[in-house]
């Protein structure tokens, strides 16, 4: 197997969504809601400016919520400055904000705890905020580097699953837009087996309502020079039925201990119809992304705006006073999963055993 530092070398992503400006202290993000008619990178120097990114998905993707969070929260002290001794106060609002962001998606309370563990830790050990501050840099670069790796490692087994020819189906966006470093973990063994040599092609659902496999999955693909196709979601279970699937892979905003898998709505559909078929359906996340604490019922399904329904890109499609339910994310029970790949391994059933196992 070739290694994560040749792989290093050989691929670099085509995209990036998320800069950090050490400079200038502030995030410089690339607007997910304008692509892809649009390249557009907008600058996130005020905590209110990462919650609107966050809250009207111009960032999203669990791994790269995650990501903008971890830089939100130094974003946040340090328009704020509290001495050393008020951080953990003013740490405690910028949690609440922008946990009420999105509550679905693990990784964004994952890494806000990751950065308050360290700010309190270091506020006790430095001389200064500034210093405090630096030391926060450093430790939302290593959640950046940290990912990228995990994801590099989670393409390298996904490729154990890929042949050359293979057509792969996915769900939304899970690649580098996704995950904030532009290879992603769905997207990630397609991409390292292109960087590869292996001819493989991925079928895209448009993922309504939001249109992330249209305008996300299709752009990264598109720059990427990977052979994509584009179907509606209602297509999924007629390009399986027909033979035209080699295997499922998405992503996943999280997983519990049992391995059922929350990820965008529409994956539990791909799952069960690939299981009847007998098609090998695959689930790609880092160990960020899995919840070793709830249970299935515990988990908030984020519901969004009824206008993401009854528009398309800001045009009425239906009547304006319909009832509308929009669920944005469902879960599918690991009754329907193949494996789940993650940095650590490949994770196979039972579940509810081998995932502790692995991840430790």
């Amino acid at each position: 197997m070739i290694s994560i530092d040749e792989l290093k070398r050989r691929y670099v992503p085509k995209v990036k969504p998320i800069i950090w400006d050490s400079d200038r202290k502030m995030i410089i993000l690339l607007d997910q809601s304008k692509l892809p008619f649009e390249t557009n990178y907008i600058e996130l120097n005020n905590l209110e400016s990462v919650i609107d990114a966050i809250k009207k998905m111009k960032v999203r993707g669990a791994p790269a919520i995650g990501i903008t969070t971890a830089y939100g929260v130094i974003v946040g002290l340090l328009e704020r400055r509290p001495s050393l001794q008020n951080v953990s106060e003013v740490l405690e609002i910028i949690s609440e904000k922008l946990l009420s962001t999105r509550p679905t998606a693990v990784n964004l309370k994952w890494a806000i705890d990751r950065m308050i563990s360290k700010s309190l830790k270091i506020s006790k050990e430095v001389k200064s905020f500034d210093e405090l501050i630096e030391n926060l840099e450093l430790e939302a670069n290593n959640i950046f580097n940290e990912e990228f790796e995990a994801e590099l490692r989670m393409g390298l087994y996904g490729l154990e699953k890929l042949h050359d020819g293979d057509v792969v189906l996915t769900q939304c966006n899970a690649g580098g837009l996704a995950t904030g470093t532009g290879l992603g973990t769905a997207l990630a063994p397609i991409k390292i087996a292109h960087a590869l040599g292996l001819k493989v092609s991925v079928i895209v659902p448009e993922t309504r309502p939001w249109l992330q496999g249209a305008r996300l999955t299709i752009y990264e693909l598109v720059e990427e020079g990977i052979d994509a196709t584009l179907i509606t979601d209602t297509a999924v279970g007629y390009v399986m039925f027909r033979g035209m699937v080699s295997s499922v892979m998405v992503g996943a905003d999280r997983i519990l201990s049992d391995g059922h898998v929350f990820n965008k709505i529409g994956t539990f559909k791909e799952a069960v119809i690939a299981h009847e078929l007998g098609i090998p359906f695959y689930v790609l996340a880092p160990k960020s992304t899995f919840d070793f604490e709830k249970k299935v019922h515990e988990v908030v399904i984020e519901e969004r705006d009824p206008d993401e329904v009854k528009t398309v890109m800001g045009k009425l499609i239906t009547l304006q006073n319909v009832k509308v339910y929009n669920p944005v994310f469902d879960v599918t029970p690991p009754k329907y999963i193949t494996a789940i790949i993650t940095e650590k391994g490949i994770i196979y059933p039972p579940f509810s055993k081998n995932i502790r196992k692995v991840l430790g």
